[in-house]
């Protein structure tokens, strides 16, 4: 197996301008780097968050109609500040808060329908 030097979650989105602003508001920074309309990445502790729009020829492949097995985990501080940040930000979670071995979590969803677990460690 080669070394590996970088790993990071990639997520295709229809407008990245559009998830940029949500990612942008969500996470409290800028991408770095970002090319509108095409990529923006995100630089988080232990994590890359890359957003990038398909090329046309790939769309279908990233065109499913559920969020699939995929999430974007977020451990935060206080679970329910940050509820109230999804919902300022339009995209209140639509269920309640779930117990599970490791603490407390609920689910979200991005402006794409890509799953988000923000949980907290009890």
């Amino acid at each position: 197996m080669p070394s590996i030097q970088l790993a990071f979650l990639a997520l295709a989105v229809h407008d990245v301008d559009w998830a940029v602003g949500f990612y942008q508001g969500l996470l409290g920074q800028s991408p770095q780097p970002y090319q509108p309309g095409r990529y923006g990445e995100f630089h988080l502790p232990g994590l890359r968050l890359a957003l990038f729009r398909p090329q046309d020829s790939q769309v279908a492949e990233f065109n499913a109609s559920t969020s699939g097995s995929m999430s974007l985990c977020l451990e935060v501080a206080d679970l329910e500040s940050a509820i109230a940040h999804l919902t300022r930000l339009g995209y209140p979670p639509p269920g309640a808060i779930l117990t599970a071995s490791h603490g407390r979590e609920i689910y979200a969803y991005d402006p794409d329908g890509n799953r988000l677990i923000l949980h907290v460690t009890e």
